[in-house]
């Protein structure tokens, strides 16, 4: 779609007829998610559907760092809990352990973390009645 409208063609008789051709030089066979219908179809309009479409195919979080780190806080003291030993959920809390500390002595942007370190040694006690 290089070429230019031509001048006194109507621009939806030559957008048309782009298409058309496009449709019988076969351009639109086999387009990837052929035949099945949008993913987002019956979803309410959010004129930001594409920004948030690209961040979730990226991983990219929009939250501010202290408030991802508090989810991966929460998300690393349940899989601590249950981890498939105890060892492995001591180091689950030892490396939280270390992001809280970090974030603790650099605070990042955002609002505050309000988390400090979990005790090894009570998380662990925690497994072993669990298990």
């Amino acid at each position: 779609m290089t070429e230019r409208k031509p001048p006194g063609v109507n621009f939806e008789t030559w957008v048309d007829r782009q298409i058309r051709e496009a449709a019988e030089r076969g351009a639109f066979d086999d387009l990837p998610g052929a035949g099945r219908p949008l993913a987002s179809l019956d979803a309410p309009y959010d004129e930001l559907w594409w920004i948030k479409g690209k961040m979730e195919r990226e991983g990219i979080s929009h939250l501010p760092p202290t408030l991802s780190l508090r989810k991966e806080v929460e998300d690393a003291v349940a899989a601590a809990r249950e981890a498939a030993s105890e060892a492995q959920a001591r180091r689950i809390i030892a490396d939280i352990n270390e992001k809280i500390r970090a974030a603790t002595a650099r605070p990042p942007a955002g609002p505050p973390l309000n988390k400090k370190p979990y005790d090894v040694e009570e998380i662990a006690a925690e497994w072993r009645e669990r298990h």
